[in-house]
Order: C-alpha cells, then structure tokens, then sequence
C-alpha cells in the first residue's frame, strides 16, 4: 500500500508542470496582483529599455498579469529560443525553465512582488527593476543561464500589479553559476540595490558591490564593449577620469578584468 502511495505522490509530481506552480504563487497573491482588467496606459517600451542593459541575445515582452497573456513579444525569441512570436503563450516561456530551477523561481516571483508592495510601494514601483537568474531550454534542448529583468508597467486603482516588462537575456557566456540571489534596482540613476536571499531569509548582503550612478553609467559602457576612449567621449569626460573610476570599480568589486567586473555585475543584477 504504502509503495503504491509512493508511485501515486510520484505521479502527481511528475504531472506537476513549471506552469502549475508559477500561477499557483501568483493566484496566492490576490492582494498583490490585481484581479481586474487594468486599462493600458501609455507605455513608453524603448524608452524603458534604453535604461536596462542586455549583455546578451535577448527578448522582452509585456505580460498582463490579470489574464496571464502576453500583450506583446519582440521578434527576438524566435532567434533565442526558437519560439515563434505570433503563436507563442506566457506558459510556453515559463516551460521552457528547468524544472530543477522552477521551485527558486516561485520563490523568487513570490519575495520580489512581496518587497515590491510593502516596501516599496506602488507610487514608485515603476521606478525600479527586479531581477533574477534561471537556466532555459534552448532549440536544441540544452539549458543555458539567463537573466530575467522585470518592471512593471501598470497598477490597479489599490495598488495592486498588472502589465509588466520581462527581459530575458542569455548570460551563459558571462557566467554558468546562478547565486540565487533576486535584486531590486533603481532604474531612474538612484543608487539603490536591495538583495533579497531567496533561498533563505531577506537580508541585504554585506559584500554588495555599491556604485555611483557614474560608475554604473561606465560599467554598462564597458559592458557594451566600448574602450576607455569611447567611454570618455560618450560621456563627456576625461580619460583619466574614466580610467581612474576603472580602477576603482574594479577593487570595489575585488576583481581583476573588466571580464570579471561585467560578470559580476550582471550575475548580482547591478546592470
């Protein structure tokens, strides 16, 4: 009795998709996440996007959390994940993640909206982006780590979340290792970073890199593969000032190579 107990429990496991147990978290967080059709608003998409770094092959798309449907998916998910744009489901993106990795996921969705209401409050939510790492299934069924970078987009007249932006990068070439770590960051040039230890309890972390808005506008340039020279001229200073913040970044971030530095930052979600 007992091993056909087993087998059953296994079988409803088995049956358990990466889908079931996203959309049990949110439908949990009634509160949090409206449950009425929020009216669109002007949503300036390149705008936003001009302000959140992709060190990678990338795609974004605006998910209504009221419906759980995808209002608009950029033609590049195609090309990342072999997915067509004009077919393709909220759920058929959220099953594409590991399933060794979905439990941190829900883990992750359910501390970040949690911080996001009550600490920071829906007035200025839209101010700021969440962000995590998973491994997702690509085209030839191999699993590679992304970034997923979150804003939302719009709130209910009580607050609570409705659209929001998601952005999926493909890292895997930065970094293999997931901290398992979510981050929230302010995306209006405030030097802000809250860590939230998912996979224990929220703390902020003692070993944080903590940047200027100038040294996050140079790390993103060096990101972008721009070399001093360019970086000086871009942004309207000194070489010796860029430089000088180059090395000063780098003992912040106790690394050796603007390698090192990038992977460091886009695995803590600071760009």
């Amino acid at each position: 009795m007992k091993k056909l107990s087993y087998i059953f429990m296994l079988i409803i496991l088995i049956m358990t998709t990466n889908k079931d147990i996203l959309h049990s978290v949110w439908d949990k967080m009634d509160v949090v996440i409206t449950t009425k059709d929020v009216l669109s608003e002007e949503i300036m998409i390149d705008e936003l996007l001009s302000n959140i770094l992709c060190t990678g092959p990338h795609y974004y798309y605006i998910v209504d959390f009221y419906d759980r449907q995808i209002k608009y998916i950029s033609h590049s998910v195609l090309s990342v994940l072999g997915l067509a744009p004009e077919s393709v489901s909220f759920d058929d993106i959220i099953n594409r993640i590991h399933p060794d990795d979905i439990d941190y996921v829900a883990k992750a969705e359910s501390t970040v909206l949690d911080y996001l209401y009550n600490h920071i409050g829906c007035n200025r939510v839209k101010e700021f982006k969440n962000s995590y790492c998973f491994r997702m299934k690509m085209p030839d069924n191999s699993y590679q780590l992304f970034q997923h970078q979150s804003v939302i987009l719009t709130t209910d007249q009580y607050g609570g979340f409705a659209k929001a932006l998601n952005i999926h990068t493909n890292i895997s070439h930065l970094t293999k290792v997931n901290n398992y770590q979510a981050v929230i960051t302010a995306i209006t040039g405030e030097q802000q970073y809250v860590y939230l230890d998912v996979m224990n309890t929220e703390k902020s972390r003692a070993n944080a890199i903590v940047l200027s808005r100038r040294e996050k506008e140079i790390v993103c340039q060096i990101a972008r593969g721009l070399a001093s020279k360019e970086i000086a001229s871009k942004l309207c200073v000194s070489i010796h000032t860029v430089n000088t913040h180059r090395r000063n970044i780098l003992q912040k971030a106790g690394v050796k190579s603007s390698g090192e530095l990038v992977s460091r930052c886009v695995s803590e979600g600071l760009i």
